[in-house]
């Protein structure tokens, strides 16, 4: 586990330049970003963590089917929702693929929620807040959206494009972004709270940033650009707040973990570096070559999801794409322990795009590529 500085003189652009395949693939944890100076959890160091997954844990009706499961949440009930890119609708390119469903804690199928809702179009990740209502971001239509306990809309965040505008179009990404506005949101990806009911977003594949809004609705603040260094973000994909109001961004295309205050100030930035084994395959396609190495979203580490489990004695839990693991951490970074590898059966990930922990030894996990939530029990 590597811990930089906001003074730290190498975590600019060589961060993500500096990669080289070889070195990383074969010592990932001993030096893949170029700075030797580092101490490392080497292999030898890291526990195998022992676990379980629980078969059969979901019951759709007949014709109900889940397409990529992007999202999954469980209420004070253990109900576990479940956002997944099914009940497709629409042409075969730009098809609206989003869906929210509930499960009681057992398992069994209870209900739709927002069926035809206005926002639905390309579903990100799903939250759950201490007062059980269910909160949605979506990528498509870049809103987010506040459920009541019951189902009904609370509150809605951004606004998706009319279909009337002339200009109407898939977003582009421009390199920089267009500068961030208020109050709307580029293809935004989470979200999470503080203790006096604040809720942070993160914002997102295109506007780089995190947004700030109270327990009312009303915006307070951003902050973040694209960057590499402290404070900015390339693509904050995933985002937590621990019992301290200490608010975590899954930075994932800078393979790092930022910490800020609840105002936005940088408090410090960890990556994960653990040896990849030498018989990993990626879940899909090729083995990551140096480009898609340095560009950050399948180097090893690079943190897909993140969720805390509950206080007093908090754990972060971090997922990537390849080589499809789960890590265990303390909330100054350390790693504790890993579980996983990519593939398609039990036990096994299929790109994890987010998790729910509501034990220290219990995970939900979505994962995108196997449509399916599986429910992992830890050992130890």
């Amino acid at each position: 586990m590597k811990h930089w500085n906001s003074d730290c003189p190498c975590c600019g652009e060589a961060l993500r330049g500096a990669w080289n395949r070889r070195r990383f693939l074969a010592a990932a944890g001993g030096g893949a970003l170029g700075l030797s100076v580092a101490r490392f959890a080497f292999a030898e160091d890291v526990p195998t963590i022992a676990y379980e997954s629980v078969p059969d844990l979901l019951r759709l009706p007949p014709d109900l089917y889940l397409g990529e499961v992007s999202g999954v949440a469980l209420n004070s009930k253990g109900h576990i929702f479940v956002l997944h890119r099914g009940n497709t609708t629409g042409p075969a390119y730009g098809a609206a693929a989003a869906q929210l469903l509930e499960f009681d804690a057992d398992g069994n199928y209870l209900r739709e929620i927002g069926h035809n809702l206005y926002a639905w179009s390309f579903a990100h990740t799903v939250k759950v807040d201490v007062q059980d209502n269910v909160w949605v971001t979506d990528k498509g239509s870049d809103m987010v959206i506040k459920f009541t306990p019951e189902g009904r809309v609370d509150m809605v965040f951004g606004r998706k494009q009319e279909a009337s505008d002339e200009d109407t179009a898939p977003l582009k990404h421009p390199n920089p972004p267009l500068p961030a506005r208020d109050g709307f949101f580029r293809q935004v990806t989470d979200v999470a709270w503080d203790a006096a009911g604040n809720a942070y977003i993160s914002d997102g594949y295109i506007n780089s940033r995190v947004a700030k809004v109270d327990r009312d609705g009303n915006w307070l603040k951003s902050w973040g650009e694209r960057g590499t260094g402290p404070g900015q973000f390339h693509t904050p994909h995933s985002i937590a707040v621990d019992a301290g109001g200490s608010v975590y961004v899954g930075d994932r295309s800078n393979r790092r973990i930022q910490v800020f205050d609840g105002e936005g100030t940088f408090l410090r930035q960890f990556t994960i570096d653990a040896p990849v084994p030498p018989d990993a395959k990626p879940a899909i396609g090729d083995m990551p070559d140096e480009a898609t190495l340095a560009a950050g979203t399948f180097a090893p580490g690079a943190p897909w999801a993140i969720c805390f489990t509950p206080p007093p004695n908090q754990f972060l839990y971090v997922s990537d794409g390849f080589p499809g693991r789960i890590y265990k951490l303390t909330l100054e970074g350390k790693l504790l322990g890993m579980l996983g590898r990519s593939g398609k059966r039990l036990k096994q990930f299929g790109w994890i795009h987010e998790m729910a922990c509501p034990a220290p030894n219990v995970l939900f996990v979505a994962e995108l590529l196997n449509w399916r939530v599986q429910k992992l029990l830890l050992e130890g």
